[in-house]
C-alpha cells in the first residue's frame, strides 16, 4: 500500500511533468526540472522514475488502459465479435492513430533505455493479444515471432520517421500495415 505522502508527491510529480509536457513538449520531461515544478526533491522523482522514460510511460497510462479497454472489450472490429484478421487489423490502424496523438512521449517511454519497450507491461499485453489473433488465424505458426514482427512495425521510432522524416501520410503507413498483416496471415 502505497503512503499517503507518497502517493500525494507522485500526483504533484505527474501534474507537473504534465504541464511541462503540455507547454514544452517531450525537452520539458527533464526530471530535475519536473522536480522544480512539483516542488519536491529531485530524489523524490528518481526513486518514483528512474528515468524520463519511467516518467513518460506513466505519463501515458491512461491512454494505454483505453486503448486496452478498446481492444479488450469494446466493440468490433477492434474489440471482440470481428474475425480475427479484421480485428488484427483494427488494432494495427487503432495504434497508428494513437501514434499520431501520441508519438513524442511514447518514444520517450520506448527508447529511453534499450529495452524499455519490450519489457513494458502494456507490451507484454499487445503481445499476448497480436499472438491470441494469429494464433485463431495460423495454429501452426510461430505466433510469438510474429507478434514482435507485427508490433516492431508500430515502434513509436518507426512511425516516427516514416511519418516525419520520409513524409508518409497515416494512410500510407495504414495500408502498408494492412499488406503486411494479409501477407502474414495467408498460408
Amino acid at each position: 500500500m502505497e503512503r499517503a505522502d507518497a502517493a500525494r508527491n507522485r500526483r504533484k510529480i505527474l501534474a507537473a511533468a504534465a504541464d511541462l509536457l503540455a507547454t514544452r513538449g517531450v525537452d520539458g520531461l527533464a526530471l530535475d526540472e519536473v522536480a522544480a515544478a512539483a516542488g519536491v526533491g529531485v530524489g523524490t522523482v528518481y526513486r518514483r522514475f528512474p528515468d524520463k522514460g519511467a516518467l513518460a510511460q506513466a505519463l501515458l497510462d491512461d491512454q494505454e488502459h483505453a486503448f486496452q479497454a478498446a481492444f479488450l472489450h469494446g466493440p468490433a472490429p477492434l474489440g471482440p465479435g470481428a474475425p480475427p484478421a479484421e480485428r488484427l487489423v483494427a488494432f494495427a490502424h487503432a495504434y497508428v492513430d494513437r501514434l499520431v496523438e501520441e508519438v513524442e512521449v511514447l518514444a520517450v517511454a520506448e527508447t529511453a533505455t534499450p529495452t524499455a519497450r519490450l519489457t513494458s507491461g502494456a507490451y507484454a499485453l499487445h503481445r499476448l493479444h497480436v499472438a491470441n489473433l494469429l494464433r485463431e488465424l495460423r495454429p501452426k505458426a510461430d505466433v510469438w515471432y510474429f507478434a514482435d514482427v507485427v508490433l516492431a512495425a508500430l515502434a513509436a521510432a518507426q512511425f516516427q520517421h516514416q511519418h516525419q522524416v520520409d513524409g508518409m501520410s497515416v494512410d500510407r503507413i495504414k495500408a502498408g500495415l494492412s499488406a503486411l498483416l494479409t501477407g502474414l496471415i495467408q498460408d
